[in-house]
């Protein structure tokens, strides 16, 4: 069974091949700028047996799933309709909670236990809570990296647009690097603190897990992570309709 898995953000679309569960190619396209004429040489010649989306942005959606059709002949399962995340969702709203939090939380579950803390360095950052019980107990939402950048600009008059990157200094000597400094250390120090805020809730043994575009910059100035997997939406997708599959 060849699967394609498909995590529509705000920022970009992630792509992942799958043959059974194992995972063998990802690409990504700018969800701003995705149109067919970029999938196709993507996908190439690809087999395609069926597929799977999760989606934050619904008009974005409507088009992937056409496009998806006209090129494979599959019609694409959409998590939330056709495939449902089975975790107890306690937050006071289930509804409200985003499928790709969902599918993290699922996924990271299954690959790395319970009680554990998924952190998602994308768009916007997430941090989202499993307990012992295994329950989605909710988490936090903050802006991401690049919206913090962009906003310094944005609403300064003297503060420059720059690209986000390791800063050179932790004291920075320049207004650049003391922007990346500040983003960096100050993001960092966030995570941390709010891993150790979460664990003396549901157990200082919680594993924590990180993805999203912008894991692999941060990580590195983090002290509470214990594993990198930038795929983990990807391989919760898998997981989600295999399971359903086999039922």
């Amino acid at each position: 069974m060849n699967l394609l898995s498909v995590d529509v953000g705000n920022t970009s679309i992630s792509f992942g091949l799958f043959k059974s569960r194992r995972l063998f190619r990802t690409f990504n396209i700018p969800t701003s700028g995705y149109g067919l004429l970029k999938l196709k040489p993507k996908l190439g010649k690809a087999l395609i047996e069926d597929i799977v989306i999760c989606s934050v942005v619904p008009c974005k959606t409507v088009i992937l799933k056409r496009d998806l059709k006209l090129l494979s002949g599959k019609t694409p399962n959409i998590i939330g309709k056709d495939i449902k995340v089975p975790i107890r969702n306690l937050y006071r709203k289930p509804g409200e909670v985003g499928k790709d939090r969902l599918v993290n939380a699922y996924a990271a579950l299954r690959i790395y236990g319970s009680p554990v803390i998924v952190i998602d360095f994308g768009t916007a950052v997430t941090f989202d809570v499993i307990s012992r019980e295994k329950e989605y107990l909710g988490g936090m939402i903050l802006p991401g990296l690049k919206i913090s950048l962009e906003a310094l600009n944005k609403r300064t008059a003297l503060l420059p647009n720059i690209k986000l990157e390791d800063p050179e200094d932790f004291i920075g000597r320049d207004t650049k690097n003391s922007m990346l400094s500040g983003i960096i250390y100050g993001f960092s120090s966030l995570t941390d603190e709010l891993v150790m805020r979460i664990k003396k809730e549901i157990g200082r043994d919680a594993k924590v897990v990180v993805t999203g575009g912008n894991c692999a910059l941060i990580a590195k100035y983090c002290r509470c992570l214990n594993n990198i997997d930038i795929n983990l939406t990807l391989k919760g997708l898998s997981m989600l309709y295999f399971d359903k599959k086999n039922t």
